[in-house]
């Protein structure tokens, strides 16, 4: 394509592209400069282009992919990677959960809690409360997963009702 045909490609297509990139950037100001990059791209890659096909496809596929570019390039600019060390934040946890007799005791007295129930809610409740899941806990257990799922519901309404005057 010579340069004089591909001047009057490039304007006759202009005003369309200039439509699409409105649509595509919602702002006047960057559909401009959207347009204005592609306009830029074709001229560079005019040797690129083929005379068989549509002109107006090839510059509205150049548009769009500057646009998905900048989109990406936009994107990876706004993610922030906090790269500092966190060392403040090591010893942080004993200073909330302290290790004093009364806590100690509540957690023994929880357990005994637990070791109370029957053999049918307590062992599932002790699979969940170790993370295992309920298809897990079903599968170990060989019972079907409503029924792991109801041991559970019922073991923590029971400790809900033995727990209510714990505080």
């Amino acid at each position: 394509m010579n340069a004089v045909a591909l001047e009057k490609e490039l304007l006759s297509v202009r005003p369309k592209l200039c439509v699409y990139a409105k649509q595509l950037t919602s702002s006047i100001e960057d559909a401009e400069d959207l347009v204005q990059e592609t306009m830029c791209k074709i001229l560079t890659n005019a040797s690129k282009f083929v005379t068989e096909q549509n002109f107006s496809g090839w510059a509205f596929t150049i548009l769009k992919n500057i646009f998905i570019n900048d989109y990406r390039k936009k994107s990876k600019r706004q993610q922030i990677n906090d790269v500092t060390p966190n060392d403040y934040f090591l010893n942080l946890t004993n200073l909330y959960s302290p290790e004093t007799p009364d806590v100690t005791l509540s957690v023994k007295e929880i357990k005994n809690k637990v070791d109370s129930f029957s053999d049918e809610l307590r062992v599932p409740f002790n699979y969940y409360l170790s993370g295992y899941s309920y298809q897990e806990i079903a599968d170990m257990l060989n019972i079907p997963l409503g029924t792991v799922k109801s041991r559970i519901f019922f073991a923590r309404k029971k400790m809900q009702k033995a727990l209510k005057d714990f505080r």
